[in-house]
């Protein structure tokens, strides 16, 4: 099985129900664990596997459960989080498997509840994703009828109760203490770490916060093992498989699931089909809006966590978006400080106040009003709103794209200003 994240996934019908997903191997995976693993010896059987979040960070999975505490002086309740909001934009992974294969990412849910003892488990869903929400509750509703959730696990001794939160829709939510304060009913504004939410997190407990992609990949580390975990993957020190998209100016825009380390020339020339007629690759953006562009010569590097860092961007959510020898770099770049610009929850200055002027400048470059200064406020801004610079990682994340652009298109930017006009349009 070399597609574990999508091989029950038939396009343009109804997910499997808990009776068929059970026909085809589902949910051994939970049986397997509360029989064969004590809590913390799968948590070490996920690390070893080498399994790391695919929500962006890209931190060893099995390790972040391992800060959680164990045993019989552990605070109490503990929780498990599912971070389904996806609001990074042209990321569309985990809506495919929410809606296609629910019983997945419920599975995963238990397995990883487990490993932490956790008895309290919430799913924080994109406010849009009406049908993920529909094929969830039904799958919740099922799991609960035949003893996968609940009291008393399949015998195991082991409770855990789940619940779907809506979210109200800020893209600030994808930072993991910001949602658990929206998830308490509090304004979505980012925490200071220390304490961290393996420690302190929901309401002052014991709380993992992990990406759907992430706790999908958990049934197939526990039923096929480490060594087959890592024998499906490109790369030497990541596990498995990655969900790849591709949104932009190709002739087939999709999300395909890959070993992890592909390519992104392969990822475009042979599943996204190429550019369309007429249009030549420019650049990409490997994890969605908020990591550097990769170019031309970036195309064979393997996508990867630690690859694609050495070339000095980030794999994030592996869902890239294209740039075409047709499209204005300054526009697109305008277009995302845009939003991360209204995103902000002006939490801290350098945020609130940075990314704002930086869309201002920006504004005026694409409209024939910018002046060669600009540049250096631009590269200024990107200096002083990234890491280490701001409460949390939005900022960071949200001058990747410029720092980059400044860097590969800086001749786009100065034809802009020279000839007063963008030539785009």
């Amino acid at each position: 099985m070399d597609r574990p994240l999508t091989h029950h996934i038939q396009p343009d019908k109804e997910p499997l129900s808990l009776k068929n997903y059970e026909s085809q191997g589902g949910y051994q995976a939970v049986q397997k664990a509360v029989r064969d693993f004590e809590p913390v010896d799968l948590q070490n059987h996920v690390k070893e596997a080498g399994l790391k979040g695919r929500g962006g960070a890209g931190f060893n999975t099995g390790l972040k459960w391992s800060f959680v505490p164990m045993g019989a002086d552990a605070p109490t309740p503990k929780y498990l989080v599912a971070n389904a909001d996806e609001m990074e934009p042209g990321t569309f992974k985990d809506r495919l498997l929410m809606e296609s294969n629910p019983h997945l990412f419920l599975e995963g849910i238990i397995l990883s509840a487990y490993a932490i003892q956790a008895e309290k488990s919430y799913i924080f869903l994109r406010w849009a994703y009406h049908r993920s929400r529909k094929h969830l509750e039904k799958a919740i509703a099922e799991a609960y009828e035949n003893n996968y959730l609940g009291e008393n696990i399949q015998g195991s001794g082991f409770n855990l109760d789940l619940h779907i939160h809506v979210s109200a829709g800020r893209y600030i939510c994808g930072e993991e203490t910001a949602l658990l304060n929206a998830l308490e009913g509090k304004r979505a504004n980012p925490r200071a770490k220390p304490p961290f939410p393996q420690t302190s997190g929901l309401w002052g407990k014991p709380t993992i916060v992990q990406n759907v992609e992430t706790l999908c990949n958990v049934p197939g580390i526990v039923n096929n093992g480490i060594s087959w975990y890592k024998d499906i993957s490109n790369s030497e020190e990541d596990g498995g498989t990655k969900l790849y998209g591709v949104s932009g100016k190709v002739k087939n825009p999709g999300l395909w699931e890959l070993p992890m380390g592909t390519t992104s020339r392969e990822i475009i020339e042979e599943h996204a089909g190429g550019m369309k007629d007429g249009l030549k690759f420019r650049g990409l953006l490997p994890g969605g809006a908020s990591t550097d562009f990769m170019v031309e010569e970036h195309l064979d590097v393997p996508l990867d966590y630690g690859s694609v860092m050495e070339i000095g961007s980030r794999l994030g959510t592996g869902t890239m978006i294209i740039l075409d020898d047709q499209t204005c770099p300054v526009g697109m770049i305008e277009n995302l400080e845009h939003f991360f610009a209204q995103e902000s929850c002006g939490w801290c200055t350098p945020c609130r106040d940075g990314l704002p002027w930086t869309e201002k400048i920006l504004h005026a470059i694409e409209n024939g009003q910018g002046k060669m200064e600009d540049l250096d406020k631009l590269a200024h801004h990107a200096k002083w709103l990234g890491p280490g610079k701001t409460y949390c990682a939005l900022a960071p994340g949200a001058v990747e794209p410029l720092q980059s652009g400044l860097k590969y298109f800086r001749d786009e930017f100065e034809r802009h200003i020279k000839e007063q006009r963008c030539p785009w349009r």
